[in-house]
């Protein structure tokens, strides 16, 4: 669920967005053309979905692909499959997505899709049906040299393999690299699955080695336990943290001695959600984000933590797993607290840049082992980990804004070098 903002109403992620860009574009004296330029977004596509459902009735849905930046390279972003998909939430991702890519530093600009729609409501031949026809509507503007997307929200490999295989018929010829996440066996990636809850882990323990901490000595709290969360759950246990709760949509759990990560991930293979789970104190979501903890993840959906909440958290550091999961007035709190912030479009990038490992592999049909994926993300995130940190201590800015500077900075030199046409 969505929250809303005390100080400014109901939260509107393209509002959000909008603000970022334009409280760095004042910091870096970006040139005013190039500042209302990247305010807008490329590309908007909507469209309409006619589904037959398998009662032998038709339903209508509405998708969306926008592409916000395309100067350094072709959209690359997620699908989303929600019941709260609006066209402002799928703006403001794929402009998360520009500053995404260009902080890792790959040539990518930014793109997201989505469909508002609960998939739960489906059976797996409607939701099937949904995919397909949603890819042929938007496949005039998607493609390996255009924009490539990926799994995001109820999106996962198999759903990817839909989108691949319908793009492939549509256009009468194998495109593999059309669409990152897919299964291992029709050109995906090793380590593409766990690559953003891998990433978040490898910012913790480059954050741990910056302010002289041992993962034996910090407590992580973990909001959502899917692809991202659960998977970084895991990994960041295995680091040595000790990881007190997690939450799903169905709640949270909480054991101050730390949570059997391995039972956790158990449980919910058996019964698809956390409730229920023994061993644990039962907690909601908004109570997972106020736990006493070093380190607070939230890896759901976008607005849960807002100026009404913000004041409560008793985390020191937050390392945000989804996108936009954090308002301006409540980064402004944080700050005011001496939280540290590890923003999204650092923090989360794992998953976009093993993506961009994929889409090589597919282009050039050469596919890399296991551990160069894992090598490789752990070089690229540690560099731009170091980057976004040493513009921090100089500057005296927060870890977003300086994220925000290196970002903007380098799509801000492709537009200034590519021009106005005509």
């Amino acid at each position: 669920m969505r929250k809303v903002d005390s100080a400014g109403g109901a939260m509107n992620p393209w509002a959000v967005a909008k603000k970022q860009l334009a409280d760095v574009a004042e910091s870096i004296g970006l040139e005013p053309w190039i500042h209302s330029k990247l305010s807008e977004c490329k590309r908007s596509l909507i469209v309409s979905i006619p589904v037959k459902l398998d009662n032998g009735g038709m339903k209508m849905f509405e998708g969306f692909r926008v592409q916000h930046n395309l100067d350094r390279g072709p959209g690359k972003g997620g699908i989303r499959i929600h019941p709260g998909v609006t066209l402002d939430e799928v703006k403001a991702l794929s402009m998360w997505m520009t500053w995404k890519c260009a902080v890792v530093n790959i040539p990518y600009g930014g793109a997201k899709g989505g469909i508002t729609c609960d998939p739960a409501e489906l059976s797996k031949s409607e939701l099937e049906r949904m995919v397909r026809r949603y890819t042929s509507e938007i496949g005039i503007i998607i493609g390996p040299e255009k924009d490539i997307p990926a799994p995001d929200v109820n999106t996962n490999p198999q759903v990817m393999a839909w989108i691949m295989d319908t793009y492939s018929v549509n256009v009468g010829y194998p495109a593999p690299a059309v669409v990152t996440g897919k299964p291992v066996s029709i050109g995906g990636s090793q380590g593409r699955p766990e690559a953003t809850g891998r990433g978040l882990m490898i910012v913790v323990k480059k954050l741990l080695e910056k302010i002289g901490k041992k993962p034996k000595d910090m407590t992580v709290a973990v909001q959502g336990f899917g692809n991202v969360g659960g998977a970084f759950s895991k990994l960041v246990a295995e680091l040595g943290c000790r990881v007190i709760a997690v939450s799903d949509v169905s709640g949270g759990i909480y054991n101050s001695k730390g949570l059997d990560i391995p039972a956790v991930e158990k449980y919910v293979s058996e019964n698809g959600v956390l409730k229920g789970y023994k061993g644990a104190d039962a907690v909601s979501n908004e109570e997972l984000l106020e736990l006493k903890c070093d380190i607070l993840v939230p890896a759901a959906l976008e607005g849960q933590i807002t100026s009404d909440n913000a004041a409560k958290i008793k985390a020191s550091y937050i390392i945000e797993g989804a996108n936009g999961p954090t308002t301006p007035k409540a980064d402004e709190i944080l700050e005011s607290m001496n939280v540290v912030v590890i923003p999204d479009i650092l923090a989360n990038s794992g998953g976009v840049t093993v993506s961009y490992f994929e889409w090589v592999q597919d282009l050039q049909s050469n596919f890399w082992k296991y551990e160069q994926i894992n090598n490789k993300l752990l070089e690229i995130m540690s560099e731009a980990f170091d980057a976004v940190w040493d513009i921090m201590q100089k500057t005296k800015c927060s870890m977003r804004l300086a994220a925000y500077k290196i970002a903007v900075g380098r799509v801000a030199k492709a537009v200034r070098l590519r021009g106005i046409y005509p």
